[in-house]
């Protein structure tokens, strides 16, 4: 004899699963502690983030965010959450890889700023060369304004640039622009160096273009503080120059040497504003390579970023 089952028992079971865009969101919020920064890495605006992240609340029944001094921070019920979450997202990500798997041959020339090559780029190369050995790759490593010109003239097919938050070095029209993350740019010293005290404060950065320059240049001039260049001729050097104690320089902190010194608010030196790292695509004609590399970019800035 068949055992007759309700509807609404099978609608009741239905409503319980949990929707990965739903997660998609909640877990980008949780990597950034900002909506804002989670809508522009996904594409939506900030209240449809805000709306999928009601809904999700809803189907768990509790809250899954509080707001502190930093921004947006996990609950409790929202740290039990994700976890799990992200290892869901990322078997569902697995599954749609292996199903739609394709050949992806061609070129691609790769923009990157002086100081994300080893510390951000490495391994995105390396995996992405090799799950696509078909793709023939060029990299072209510049300051972000030079990469910025590059890509508006056709000479990369993506680029990754470093601007103030809230700064857009390209037009809407010539590329669509997606933050990968934002980083506290920062002093930089020997260790138990003694160059930040010194007058007129010894300066290195890795260019006269470099996008850093102009703000910190700005924040030095607002303290009244004077300055001299030392050197301005590449990231080696500069590093070199920095930890022999002849200068001090600023960088992002994620790309600061562990031999190399964040100097803190006891060094008496201006603060410094946070620097987006934006990943810039073609607007309208982005090639096959191009879009699998930022796909790349996007799951790998996703690892490196610690939940708040």
């Amino acid at each position: 004899m068949f055992e007759m089952i309700s509807i609404s028992i099978y609608n009741a079971d239905m409503s319980r699963n949990l929707d990965i865009a739903l997660l998609r969101s909640f877990a980008a919020v949780a990597d950034s502690a900002s909506m804002t920064v989670a809508a522009n890495r996904l594409n939506l605006t900030q209240g449809a983030v805000s709306q999928q992240i009601k809904r999700l609340e809803d189907l768990v029944g509790g809250s899954l965010f509080e707001r502190d001094r930093r921004g947006l921070k996990l609950t409790d019920l929202g740290e039990r959450l994700f976890g799990k979450a992200r290892r869901l997202l990322n078997l569902n990500d697995e599954i749609w890889a292996d199903l739609s798997a394709e050949t992806v041959t061609g070129r691609l020339r790769l923009g990157v700023p002086y100081d994300l090559v080893d510390t951000c780029l490495t391994p995105v190369l390396k995996a992405y060369a090799e799950a696509h050995p078909g793709v023939d790759i060029s990299l072209v490593s510049n300051t972000s304004p030079k990469l910025a010109a590059a890509l508006g003239a056709g000479e990369v097919d993506l680029a990754i640039i470093e601007e103030a938050v809230g700064q857009k070095t390209i037009g809407t029209k010539q590329a669509a622009a997606e933050c990968l993350s934002i980083e506290r740019l920062v002093w930089v010293g020997a260790k138990g160096g003694e160059a930040y005290r010194k007058r007129p404060l010894p300066l290195s950065l890795v260019s006269d273009t470099c996008a850093f320059r102009p703000f910190v240049l700005g924040a030095l001039q607002e303290r009244d503080l004077a300055w001299r260049t030392v050197f301005e001729n590449g990231i080696e050097a500069t590093r070199a120059i920095v930890r022999t104690d002849l200068a001090v320089t600023a960088w992002l902190t994620p790309t600061v040497p562990a031999d190399l010194a964040i100097l803190g608010p006891e060094a008496g030196l201006p603060d410094l504003p946070g620097f987006a790292i934006n990943l810039y695509l073609p607007r309208n004609n982005a090639s096959k390579p191009a879009q699998e590399f930022a796909r790349y970019l996007r799951e790998s800035f996703t690892r490196q970023r610690p939940a708040a």
